[in-house]
């Protein structure tokens, strides 16, 4: 049985369909209860903040996906990680972040990279994820395109290559069922780097109505930013987006390696996502 957390986001939903479509038992864990969950998989309600609470879901695994949110400054990985072990889990797959490689001391991912030494020295067999920026982001641009057709992020010249979340659920599913995957650690990007205009452009083509560029001022960004993530998050991430290492601006062959296929790119998560930005 596979336990797989943040279950119910944009890794943890294809991730635990395409373990179910693969045959697998899965339960799917996150804090609330989910609005569906596919056939065939059990959903038990658990809080990474409460290790203990991870029991009932952990019984008789055999491998454990691990997806935390907002960097896991505020949660105990070796208690996470003991409570995996004492359930006989063999396998642990870590969805942790690129910058977790390329910024090890920045206090927005220096918890992950203390929670991926955990990981390692846990006795099982692991695998490292470390994705760059999701094309999922922006989703942060649904309001203003559904009510004035534009985008708005800072650093318009800045290219990076963002991944789409079903190529990291599907590098995912490839680490929990095969084995051969452990003690790796993967970078998991897109296909090319594209700057935020031409990610707004993706879209507006994909709706068929031009999507308007507006750049923000980095302060403008990090108001919106902590909204929903801690502020040293905002920070770090800012720090990405604006002045990204040579390793941040780089395609990783690591997508193609597992899956034997190019990353989708971003034009092709926004055709897929279309619908969205044109609900009212």
């Amino acid at each position: 049985m596979i336990v797989v957390t943040g279950a119910t986001g944009n890794v943890g939903r294809p991730l635990v369909a395409g373990l179910v479509e693969a045959g697998a038992e899965v339960t799917a864990v996150s804090r609330n209860a989910p609005d569906v969950v596919p056939r065939g998989a059990r959903h038990v309600r658990a809080d990474l903040a409460d290790a203990g609470s991870l029991v009932e879901a952990l019984d008789g695994a055999k491998a454990f996906y691990l997806l935390v949110a907002g960097a896991g400054a505020h949660l105990d990985g070796k208690a996470i990680v003991a409570a995996a072990r004492a359930a006989g889990v063999r396998r642990i797959v870590l969805q942790s972040s690129q910058a977790a490689g390329t910024r090890p001391d920045a206090p927005s991912h220096a918890p992950l990279r203390a929670l991926e030494d955990v990981v390692k020295d846990s006795g099982m067999d692991w695998t490292i994820l470390r994705p760059g920026g999701f094309a999922s982001n922006a989703y942060a641009w649904l309001p203003s395109i559904r009510a004035e057709r534009a985008a708005y992020a800072p650093y318009a010249s800045v290219a990076l290559p963002m991944v789409d979340p079903d190529d990291i659920a599907a590098v995912a599913a490839a680490a929990l069922l095969d084995g051969r995957h452990a003690g790796q650690t993967y970078v998991l990007t897109g296909p090319e780097a594209t700057t935020p205009p031409q990610r707004a452009a993706a879209i507006g083509e994909a709706i068929g109505a031009p999507v308007r560029f507006v750049e923000q001022t980095p302060e403008e960004a990090r108001a919106q930013m902590l909204r929903f993530m801690p502020a040293p998050v905002a920070d770090g991430t800012l720090e990405i987006l604006g002045r990204p290492t040579p390793q941040e601006r780089a395609v990783s062959p690591d997508v193609e390696r597992v899956l034997g296929r190019e990353p989708g790119s971003f034009a092709h998560w926004a055709r897929r996502n279309a619908g969205l930005y044109s609900a009212t």
